[in-house]
């Protein structure tokens, strides 16, 4: 296992030779309904048979379920996480126990400038005056630039959690990132998420079962009541629901 922290400025130009985005675009086209129903193992079997070291996985860290999934297909698979400098310490200790157990290439990355250095050029507590920047500065750019190495990417995304994400594919196209977007676990519901938990002793972050079934940043994350939206607590009393990396 191996732990990596990088800066965002360490990625740029950085880039090596993939595949075109018009190559990546026909994948899509062709495999994103051939897989739409596929096991999840399937689903990440072809994404690293088709891309090798050019695809990677990305983990919040909210639990492993999607690390240990990839890692069980292709053992010492990149797993790339953002440390925004605003996390909870619970998910710094997943993240912590996960590249600890875990036979993963785990990556921390985090953004150009500290909180300090953003709080010194745009102010203190960015994320309530401009949330949307905050993210931007913290999550989506320092996410864009440690892909450049990678033709796809997969992602936890799942459909069940919440309205927005409905329509979310399991294969699919990415046109901000000119990424192919893998989402092996998108079709699965709490149930089978928990059930996969219980089944392989998956790493859980001690926040999920505070009443967090949703984490990102400490600032911009509350506890959810009983059977509210999973997702209520997060931006709660704002009108904003994505950070804008699946935006």
């Amino acid at each position: 296992m191996i732990s990596t922290t990088r800066n965002a400025r360490e990625y740029r130009g950085t880039e090596t030779a993939g595949r075109s985005p018009e190559e990546l675009r026909d994948l899509v086209s062709h495999w994103g309904a051939e897989l739409e129903l596929a096991p999840a193992t399937t689903i990440i079997e072809w994404a690293a048979a088709t891309f090798g070291e050019r695809f990677c996985v990305t983990s919040s860290m909210g639990d492993a379920v999607l690390a240990h999934l990839a890692s069980s297909v292709v053992p010492g698979i990149d797993v790339v996480f953002l440390d925004t400098g605003y996390h909870f310490v619970e998910t710094i200790g997943t993240r912590d126990a996960v590249e600890a157990t875990m036979p993963v290439n785990l990556l921390t990355i985090t953004p150009v400038q500290t909180v300090a250095e953003q709080d010194a050029q745009y102010g203190p507590e960015l994320y309530k005056t401009d949330p949307d920047l905050c993210c931007k500065l913290r999550k989506v750019e320092p996410l864009a630039r440690s892909l450049s190495g990678y033709d796809a990417w997969a992602t936890g995304l799942r459909r069940s959690e919440t309205r927005n994400r409905v329509i979310a594919p399991v294969i699919g196209w990415d046109a901000k990132k000119q990424k192919v977007k893998v989402s092996p676990i998108a079709r699965w519901s709490d149930e089978d998420v928990d059930r996969y938990i219980a089944e392989n002793g998956i790493l859980v972050n001690p926040l999920v079962y505070d009443g967090y079934p949703s984490i990102g940043c400490a600032p911009c994350t509350r506890r959810v009541a009983p059977g509210d939206d999973p997702r209520s607590g997060r931006w709660a009393g704002t009108n904003k629901t994505e950070c804008g990396i699946h935006a």
